[in-house]
């Protein structure tokens, strides 16, 4: 168990310093990078704990080997994103696009179905916003960090512009006016 403490200052010193290498770039790449969790995302936080940890634990990767894939990733994902923002198509690759689940009531059965979601879980999501009627709901979004978007029904004719970039929302609407 304590055989070779000879590693100990290696892990207490290189961990310590990429550690705050990753504080450090995670600060100067912004906002973005920490936000809610979609795949791309969690891909993302994954690979960064991934390489803080060989970082930490090998021997045979010196800090900055480890410095050098902390900062690939931010610049990586620094770039996609920024992409994302300036191309439909690299948005769309990355992230995905919000799912219309239910619509003014109707559950929208063939998208549950695609992203296997119960009509449960979206009784769940409507409670949990203190609604007790689905008929009063205008729609209920998956959105691509898995969390669920539940609006209110409002008479106001313009309030559905929310719902503009969400899969299969027009359809929703042809179908019901």
């Amino acid at each position: 168990m304590f055989d070779d403490l000879s590693a100990l200052p290696h892990t207490l010193i290189v961990g310590s310093l990429a550690y705050l290498i990753l504080i450090l770039l995670l600060r100067i790449s912004g906002k973005r990078t920490l936000s809610k969790w979609n795949a791309f995302d969690f891909v993302v936080t994954v690979a960064f704990g991934s390489v803080l940890a060989t970082t930490l634990m090998s021997k045979q990767t010196t800090l900055a080997q480890g410095s050098l894939g902390l900062g690939l990733l931010v610049i990586w994902q620094f770039f996609l994103t920024w992409l994302s923002v300036r191309s439909q198509l690299i948005r769309q690759l990355i992230k995905g696009e919000p799912t219309l689940l239910l619509f003014q009531g109707e559950f929208q059965e063939e998208a549950l179905q695609k992203e296997r979601v119960t009509q449960g879980e979206i009784r769940a999501a409507v409670r949990s916003k203190g609604i007790s009627a689905l008929e009063t709901v205008a729609a209920v979004v998956l959105e691509t960090d898995g969390t669920f978007s539940v609006i209110k029904e409002t008479n106001d004719e313009k309030s559905d512009s929310a719902l503009a970039d969400v899969s299969g929302f027009r359809n929703a609407r042809l179908n019901i006016r």
